[in-house]
């Protein structure tokens, strides 16, 4: 193989390895200190959104893409039932500000995007990403700690998902 070849090989294989990632939050872990901006360009600390009550933090690839598409409209088509239980939610995605605005402007999303452009959410949560895109899971906080994770999470099922699981808690 050339010299050139190897660099190549190299190239492609770093494009599209799966980024280096610690290991996903653990159920009891406390909410990550951590904060990005939403499709206003406000700042969001998550802890401080989470501690009191529920709080769902949900990754997706890419905005206004089908699976994401279907995932936050499973979530604004239940977004009623949700807060209901007292679930607040951020979709998080490595989008900019723009793309997260332009997404929940047109698909009426109830709840903030938040644009982790430097992956500082996803690295917290130790969401993988691959091409630089972070991985569809979803966390659900409780007072500030976690109590649930989908690590391979829906995209239609996502709201009914999570409904389910805070129906089997006390």
């Amino acid at each position: 193989m050339s010299k050139f070849s190897k660099i190549l090989a190299a190239i492609a294989t770093g494009l599209f390895a799966a980024d280096a990632v610690a290991e996903p939050l653990a159920e009891g872990s406390a909410l990550p200190s951590v904060a990005q901006k939403n499709q206003d360009e406000q700042s969001v600390t998550l802890r401080e959104a989470g501690a009191v009550g529920y709080l769902l933090v949900y990754f997706f690839p890419k905005a206004d893409t089908p699976g994401c598409t279907k995932q936050a409209c499973s979530l604004r088509d239940a977004f009623a039932a949700l807060t209901e239980k007292g679930v607040k939610i951020y979709g998080v995605s490595t989008d900019s500000v723009k793309s997260q605005k332009a997404f929940k402007q047109k698909y009426q999303l109830p709840f903030d995007l938040l644009a982790d452009e430097d992956g500082v959410v996803v690295t917290a949560f130790g969401v993988p990403k691959t091409m630089g895109f972070a991985k569809r899971q979803a966390f659900l906080f409780k007072d500030g700690r976690l109590v649930w994770r989908d690590l391979a999470a829906s995209t239609d099922q996502q709201a009914a998902d999570v409904l389910k699981m805070i129906a089997g808690r006390p």
